[in-house]
């Protein structure tokens, strides 16, 4: 068995055929496993306005809560509700909930979700120069 191959940080800017280069360099299992995982990724980022929670945490200060995210955002509470609940299941958020009244919950991301934020710098720098 082959030592796994060394990752670059996300920010170092992979070029296509680099990061062709560091997927062919998995065994098949392990590339297996992460092509999973993008998929699995890109299917939550892909439901209705995860990327914008997420990009939100990407550039808070601190923990926030759900009226702050529901102000912020304008999203449906029900659907708010529904994505916060998957991005805590899928370990991207931790939820607290503190035994007051009124009851408050706070979320923060974890340190998982801190690795993605990069992505959404790149993403509002591409947007400078860009327009959809």
């Amino acid at each position: 068995m082959t030592d796994p191959p060394e990752v670059p940080e996300l920010s170092a800017g992979l070029s296509q055929e680099e990061a062709a280069r560091l997927r062919d360099s998995l065994d098949p299992e392990e590339r297996e496993r992460v092509e999973r995982t993008v998929a699995d990724l890109l299917d939550l980022l892909g439901r209705a306005h995860a990327m914008e929670i997420l990009s939100t945490f990407a550039f808070a200060d601190g923990p926030l809560r759900f009226s702050d995210l529901e102000d912020e955002l304008r999203i449906a509470p029900n659907t708010l509700s529904a994505r916060l609940s998957e991005l805590t299941e899928a370990g991207l958020l931790d939820r607290e909930a503190y035994d007051e009244i009124p009851p408050r919950v706070e979320y923060t991301p974890t340190e998982r979700a801190e690795t993605l934020f990069p992505v959404f710098a790149h993403l509002h720098h591409w947007a400078i120069d860009h327009e959809i």
